[in-house]
């Protein structure tokens, strides 16, 4: 079996905590009742639901009956977008989208799906260096007929932390919807939606200790929602489809360990993410830090790697038996350059060497020792190789 403790991509999934694990393990084979079911074991699966509904509303500050249980993130962004915006075209003719170039794709593409086939507008807002947007051109670039906002609260790719509070009371403010993608911020960043003004947010349980397969979509009470999937009536007739009881459980359990010990995860991961970017950018050459060096991920580093082939370093890292990414599980193993990269400046000989290192429970000083000390072996040659190939 790989070392643990040099798997060093937590953001793309986290191994399930064993206190998850034995929280959802009753629900496979002794309380097994479909929830929908009127009869004892059906009541006793419903109750475990709801029980999980109100544990989560709590965590994000929310009513119960705003929490939607999905599969995901992926269909949370695409349930919330879709319903939200067609509802807005119907009801009050509002066509304008907005959001950024460094959405993740279950955004960007959903809301570009919108417009190609539904009649909207998508409007890419400006970012800075860092991937980050300013509150003040969200404000400008509001208009009467604007159906939502978008933004992430932090980048699944470099990791720069967006002052959602702030655009959430801009939002507010003009009685424009907001919606942030969460997914990358529950294990340390503040997740109460009202002080975060938001009235969408999306979170899928594999990134904080969770199972797969299972997320919620926090949607604000008032705000209307269209399905998007035709079927039964669960979750307020919004999502159609049986529940998933044992990753419903498990989503709830994990989400209340995540908020635990969020500060004391951010303060440790922050010292070691801060001492493997102050290393790699001292030991090695030609290599930048991407996303804002101070407001970002507690446990996210990404470096960009001139001359450097980032399939080729990926498998290099692997022998040596680390687990890290070019930036996005959704594209690995894709010879393009990385949109995010793109989209903050970056040429192709600097975006094609992208190098994302995301720390968890499972990483140790030993780890991180023997990761900076790989690297510096690994990508002088890995940068050599590849100018062999090109020459």
């Amino acid at each position: 079996m790989p070392d643990l403790s040099r798997y060093f991509d937590h953001s793309a999934t986290t191994p399930v905590a064993p206190e998850v694990l034995q929280a959802m393990q009753p629900f496979y084979a002794e309380r097994f009742g479909n929830p929908s079911s009127l009869h004892q074991w059906g009541q006793e699966a419903e109750a475990a639901v709801e029980m999980a509904r109100q544990r989560v509303a709590s965590l994000l500050g929310c009513l119960p009956e705003e929490i939607l249980f999905t599969s995901g993130a992926t269909e949370s962004n695409n349930l919330g977008l879709r319903g939200l915006a067609r509802i807005k075209l119907r009801t009050e003719g509002k066509q304008h989208l907005l959001t950024t170039p460094v959405e993740h794709p279950s955004v960007l593409n959903t809301l570009r799906d919108l417009e190609a086939h539904e009649g909207f507008e998508l409007e890419l807002l400006p970012i800075d260096a860092y991937g980050r947007v300013s509150p003040d051109e969200v404000a400008t670039r509001l208009r009467p007929e604007t159906a939502l906002v978008s933004i992430i609260y932090a980048s699944n790719e470099i990791g720069s932390v967006n002052p959602i509070a702030e655009i959430g009371e801009v939002c507010r403010q003009a009685s424009v919807p907001f919606h942030t993608d969460a997914v990358q911020a529950v294990n340390y960043l503040p997740m109460d939606v009202n002080a975060l003004q938001v009235d969408m947010l999306p979170l899928s349980a594999h990134k904080f200790y969770g199972p797969k397969g299972i997320g919620i979509l926090y949607h604000r009470n008032d705000l209307g929602l269209e399905a998007v999937q035709t079927g039964g009536g669960q979750e307020r007739q919004l999502r159609a489809g049986t529940h998933n009881v044992p990753s419903i459980v498990g989503l709830a359990h994990a989400l209340s360990l995540a908020r635990e010990r969020s500060e004391e995860h951010a303060t440790k991961y922050r010292q070691w993410r801060d001492q493997i970017i102050a290393e790699i950018l001292d030991r090695l050459t030609d290599v930048r830090l991407t996303g804002h060096p101070t407001a970002r991920l507690p446990n996210h580093i990404s470096f960009a790697l001139r001359a450097v082939d980032s399939n080729a370093l990926l498998a290099a890292l692997d022998l040596a038996g680390f687990a890290c990414s070019s930036g996005s599980a959704c594209k690995a193993g894709m010879p393009e350059p990385s949109r995010v990269l793109q989209a903050i400046g970056l040429e192709p000989e600097w975006s094609l060497g992208a190098l994302r290192i995301t720390l968890g429970a499972s990483n140790d000083e030993a780890s991180i020792r023997d990761l900076i000390e790989s690297l510096v072996e690994i990508v002088p040659r890995v940068r050599a190789t590849s100018a062999q190939d090109q020459g």
